[in-house]
């Protein structure tokens, strides 16, 4: 149907997690020299609905989706100025994983029926693939040199992926334990800090001294690109429990500025260190911790101190958290070359790899 088109109109939708999420966004260039313009990207969040739980609650996450999505559709179709759905909108994608399963059943579930009333094809979105291509949606960002090298943190992920070019992507290293941006809820949580701690414990760590606790950096100096953070997190548990036992004065700020500058020595240096052993000529950080101030800092250091005009490519500070356009944007690449799903057939993988 599209085959061999490369100006595209597609809607995406997102409901991996906690954010019902649905965008329109045009894309042109093809895979050499992909441009995407965001006509719409209307996220409905759920946190403060979650907070009193601490994390998320599937089956609550699940009821929302369903509640949000035909008015979030309607916000959307009227921002981007679509009359006419079945004329003007060329795909849909929707992501299928990875996910909570019931979350990403209702975003299947509602593509599944504009699908049939639309009368268009779908795409099955992979939601990391979708923070993946984030960097696009920034401004005069299209042009990528490969190979790349992706560092991926979220609040389930962490991985660092070898591009090869759009659509191909190798998993160098992921995490064995607890995700960065999991580590950061559960150490707020040890702070008594409100959810979703990770934007809590970089607040705090703004005015902390990151030298007053010695943290373990866990398998840096391990040879492979795999994360564990689940030691780190144990070792702030000690520490506190200890400092409290002692009825030692402490700063949350501290432990928090400590915590962090652990999290992103480990993501940093092992970022430039595959980059390094690839000889990628581009670097990409997406994910919902990508919005960390620290790390985009320490990142572009890093970058500029290396000296290799290696190009860094962060994701936009408005669109590191679950989106819609991410998903519409990845799913460009795969709509260019015609590589669809059988709506009928469409599944929700919790787990499904990039």
């Amino acid at each position: 149907m599209l085959k061999g088109s490369q100006d595209l109109t597609i809607l995406g939708i997102e409901t991996s997690c906690d954010e019902t999420a649905i965008a329109v966004v045009d894309a042109s260039g093809g895979l050499a020299s992909p441009k995407f313009r965001v006509r719409a990207n209307i996220i409905s969040s759920q946190i403060k609905m979650h907070a009193p739980y601490g994390g998320v609650v599937p089956n609550l996450a699940k009821r929302e989706h369903i509640r949000n999505l035909p008015i979030i559709l309607e916000q959307a179709l009227r921002k981007a100025g679509i009359g006419d759905p079945q004329k003007e909108i060329n795909a849909i994608a929707v992501t299928v994983g990875p996910g909570l399963e019931p979350a990403l059943w209702t975003g299947i579930t509602f593509a599944q029926k504009l699908t049939q009333e639309w009368n268009l094809p779908v795409v099955a979105a992979n939601h990391m693939e979708g923070h993946l291509v984030t960097p696009l949606l920034g401004p005069r960002v299209s042009k990528v040199a490969f190979p790349l090298i992706a560092l991926l943190v979220s609040g389930g992920h962490t991985e660092i992926v070898l591009v090869k070019s759009w659509g191909k992507y190798q998993v160098l290293g992921e995490t064995v334990d607890d995700a960065a941006g999991e580590a950061f809820d559960k150490v707020a949580r040890m702070l008594e800090l409100p959810y979703p701690g990770g934007p809590e414990i970089s607040r705090l760590a703004r005015t902390g001294n990151r030298y007053s606790f010695s943290f373990p950096r866990p398998m840096l100096q391990q040879k492979n690109y795999n994360f564990s953070f689940s030691g780190l997190k144990t070792a702030v548990l000690y520490q506190l429990r200890d400092l409290r036992e002692q009825k030692i004065p402490f700063s949350k700020n501290d432990i928090a500025a400590s915590f962090e500058d652990a999290v992103i020595d480990v993501l940093m240096l092992k970022t430039m260190r595959a980059a390094a052993e690839h000889k990628a000529k581009s670097i990409i950080v997406g994910g919902g911790v990508a919005a960390n101030t620290q790390l985009r800092a320490r990142m572009r250091d890093a970058v500029k101190k290396e000296k290799q005009n290696r190009a860094l490519y962060l994701a936009p500070l408005s669109m590191t958290g679950d989106n819609a356009a991410m998903i519409a944007a990845s799913a460009y690449f795969h709509a260019v070359c015609d590589d669809f799903a059988n709506w009928k057939k469409l599944e929700a993988h919790a787990t499904l790899p990039l």
